[in-house]
C-alpha cells in the first residue's frame, strides 16, 4: 500500500457540519475505509489546513477516487501527495548516484 497525505479545509458549510456533529469526522474515516482507503493518523492543524490525514491506499488512481468523491460534496477543499518514507528516498537516491556518477540509471548492454 502506498502512503499518501491529505490536506483539508473545510468550506464555511462543513465547518457548520463539524461544529453541530463533531462525530461526522469519523463517519467519513469509515466511509473511505469502505473504498480501500486505510486513515493512519490524523489531525486537526492550526494555520491554512484544518485536518491533515495520512492514509494508505493501493494505488493512486483509489486515493484520486476518494479525493473527487469527497471534495464533490462542497463542504471540503483537498491537496493529496503521495508520500514516500525517507529511507525508501534515501535508498533510491543512493542507488541512481551508484550507477554512472552522472545522477542517472546505468543502462544495460
Amino acid at each position: 500500500m502506498a502512503t499518501y497525505v491529505m490536506l483539508s479545509t473545510l468550506s464555511e458549510t462543513g465547518r457548520k457540519v463539524v461544529r453541530k456533529l463533531p462525530g461526522s469526522i469519523r463517519k467519513v474515516n469509515e466511509e473511505i475505509g469502505r473504498m480501500g482507503v486505510r486513515v493512519v493518523a490524523q489531525y486537526a492543524v492550526l494555520g491554512p489546513y484544518d485536518f491533515v490525514t495520512v492514509v494508505e491506499a493501493p494505488d493512486n488512481e483509489t486515493i484520486a477516487k476518494v479525493s473527487m468523491e469527497l471534495g464533490a460534496r462542497g463542504s471540503v477543499q483537498m491537496m493529496t501527495m503521495a508520500a514516500i518514507p525517507v529511507d525508501t528516498f534515501i535508498q533510491r537516491l543512493a542507488g541512481r548516484s551508484a550507477g554512472n556518477g552522472r545522477g542517472g540509471l546505468r543502462r544495460k548492454r
